[in-house]
C-alpha cells in the first residue's frame, strides 16, 4: 500500500494499490508509452497498455523505452472473444446483433471498455488520440451510471502546493436543473471523498443568502434545500458567492451564519458556462493545475485524456482513475 504524498504527482495516493490495473486504450503512443513506465518505475499501479504487441514494441525502441515489465493487450492473442461478445450483446439486449458487437469489438475504445467490464482491469484511461465522443460513447452503451445515478458529470481537481479544490460540473452538463445540481453535488462530494479530501461543498451563485434574486438564484436556492433534507455526513451550503466560499473574512461578513466559513474544498457552479470559465480562470491567472475532466456516476473507474496531454498529465490521471476504485 501507499500511503505518501507523491510530491510530483500532486495528488495524495491514500491506500493506493500499487495491483491496480488500469488499461490505457491507445497503447501505441509514445506518451502513453511513457507514462506507463513511469507507473512501472515508482511502483504506483499496474499499467496496461493496449495495441498490436510488434507495434507496440517498435514505438518504445524509437523512444529508448524497457517495456519488458509492461502488460500488452494484443487483441489479436485475447482467448476470450467469444466471452466478449456475448456479454456484449446482453449488455445492449434488442439494441445489437451479433454483425454490429463483432465490428465494435474490432476498435479499440469498445474492445477495452468491455475489458474492464469484464473485470480483467480496474479502470480505463483513453483519449489521448481518440476523441472524447468515441471514448465516452462506449462507456455510455455498456458500463453505463451507478446505481442511484442518473447521468455522468464531470469534475476538475485543482492543484496548487498543498491545496486541493474540486470544480464541477465544468465540461459535460450544460443548463442542469435543480435535481441535476443535487446529483452533480452528491457525485462530486464521492470524488472528493476518493481524493482524500473531507468535502465542504459550496453551491456557487452570484447570490449569498438571499444578497441577490432571480430564476438563477432560485435555482441554487432550491438545490442547497433539498440537499438540507438529506442524511449527508458533509457539509454542503448555498447559495453563496464565490468569494464567499473561499475566503474566511469574507464569509464573516457575507454569511456569518454558514458552515462553509469560507474554507470550501468543493465549488459547484450552476451551469456550464461559468464551470469552463471558472476553471480556466483558476488555472490560467491563479496557477493552479486542472486534472480532469474526471468522470462521475459512472459504474466503473473510467476517465478521457485531452489530446494534448502530457506525458506527465497522463500520469496523474492514471493515478486518478486508480483512486476513483471503490474504497
Amino acid at each position: 500500500m501507499i500511503k505518501a504524498e507523491d510530491k510530483k504527482a500532486g495528488v495524495i495516493m491514500q491506500k493506493l494499490d500499487a495491483k491496480t490495473r488500469i488499461l490505457f486504450t491507445e497503447g501505441t503512443d509514445p506518451r502513453v508509452l511513457h507514462a506507463a513506465q513511469k507507473l512501472i518505475d515508482k511502483n504506483v499501479l499496474h499499467p496496461i497498455v493496449y495495441g498490436k504487441r510488434d507495434r507496440i514494441k517498435e514505438v518504445a525502441s524509437k523512444e529508448h523505452l524497457d517495456i519488458r515489465k509492461l502488460e500488452i493487450l494484443d487483441p489479436d492473442t485475447f482467448a476470450d472473444k467469444e466471452q466478449m461478445l456475448l456479454r456484449m450483446l446482453e449488455l445492449r439486449k434488442g439494441k445489437a446483433d451479433r454483425k454490429m458487437a463483432e465490428e465494435w469489438i474490432q476498435k479499440d475504445t469498445y474492445f477495452c471498455t468491455m475489458y474492464v467490464e469484464m473485470g480483467y482491469a480496474d479502470g480505463l484511461l483513453g483519449g489521448s488520440t481518440n476523441s472524447t465522443a468515441d471514448t465516452l460513447r462506449p462507456i455510455m452503451q455498456l458500463v453505463k451510471t451507478k446505481p442511484g445515478c442518473s447521468f455522468m458529470s464531470s469534475c476538475f481537481l485543482m492543484l496548487k502546493k498543498e491545496q486541493r479544490l474540486i470544480f464541477a460540473d465544468c465540461s459535460m452538463n450544460r443548463n442542469p436543473n435543480v435535481d441535476q445540481l443535487v446529483e452533480i453535488t452528491l457525485q462530486s462530494a464521492e470524488s472528493a471523498k476518493a481524493f482524500g479530501l473531507t468535502p465542504k461543498v459550496a453551491l456557487l451563485s452570484y447570490s449569498s443568502k438571499g444578497s441577490g434574486s432571480g430564476i438563477d438564484v432560485d435555482l441554487v436556492r432550491e438545490t442547497a434545500i433539498r440537499l438540507s433534507h438529506m442524511p449527508l455526513d458533509y457539509i454542503v451550503d448555498g447559495e453563496l458567492q464565490v468569494d464567499c466560499a473561499l475566503n474566511p473574512q469574507v464569509a464573516e461578513l457575507k454569511a456569518p451564519n454558514s458552515p462553509i466559513k469560507g474554507e470550501a474544498n468543493v465549488l459547484i457552479f450552476p451551469d456550464l458556462n461559468s464551470g469552463n470559465i471558472g476553471y480556466k480562470l483558476v488555472a490560467n491567472l491563479g496557477g493552479y493545475e486542472a486534472l480532469g475532466p474526471i468522470l462521475q456516476g459512472v459504474r466503473l473507474p473510467m476517465n478521457d485524456l485531452s489530446r494534448s496531454a502530457s506525458i506527465d498529465e497522463i500520469y496523474k490521471m492514471a493515478i486518478i482513475t486508480a483512486m476513483q476504485k471503490e474504497r
